[in-house]
C-alpha cells in the first residue's frame, strides 16, 4: 500500500507587525537572497506553521519521493526554480524540525520532481505530493 500526502503551500506568507501594515514575503530565491536574517527567520517560521497544520499524521514513512507543481496567479513569466528551491528548503526543514521524519537527507528523500507550471488566475500556490516509496522485498 502506497501512502501519499498532498500539501498546498502558499507562494507568500504574511508577517504580522504591531505598528505597521502586515508584511507580505514571497517564497522565492529572488526575495530570499535579499532578506535580512530576522525577516527570513520569521517567514520560514510562518511558512512552517501554515504547512505543518496540513499533516494529519505524526510520522511520515520514509523513504519518500516529492513532486512540486507551481500554479502562478498571473500570466507574468515565472521562473519556477526560484520558487521551488526555497519552497523545498523551507518544507523539508519544517518536516525535520517537527520530527515527522528522521532527516531530509538522501536516505529519506530519494527524489524531488518539478512539474511544468500552470496558470490559475488569482490562486497562486505550490501543490506538493509526498509519496512513500514502498520496499519491493
Amino acid at each position: 500500500m502506497t501512502k501519499s500526502l498532498k500539501i498546498i503551500a502558499p507562494l507568500y506568507v504574511e508577517l504580522e507587525r504591531k505598528t505597521k501594515k502586515n508584511k507580505r514575503v514571497s517564497i522565492n530565491m529572488n526575495v530570499y537572497r535579499n532578506l535580512n536574517f530576522f525577516t527570513n527567520n520569521a517567514a520560514k517560521k510562518q511558512f512552517k506553521e501554515d504547512v505543518i497544520a496540513q499533516f494529519p499524521d505524526k510520522k511520515i514513512q520514509t523513504p519518500v519521493e516529492i513532486t512540486y507543481k507551481v500554479f502562478k496567479p498571473t500570466k507574468r513569466r515565472l521562473d519556477k526554480m526560484n520558487v521551488v528551491s526555497i519552497m523545498s528548503k523551507y518544507l523539508l526543514d519544517a518536516i525535520t524540525e517537527v520530527g515527522l521524519w528522521p532527516d531530509d537527507d538522501d536516505e529519506n528523500v530519494k527524489t524531488e520532481t518539478i512539474l511544468p507550471t500552470e496558470y490559475d488566475k488569482g490562486n497562486g500556490r505550490c501543490e506538493i505530493i509526498i509519496k512513500t516509496i514502498e520496499d519491493d522485498e
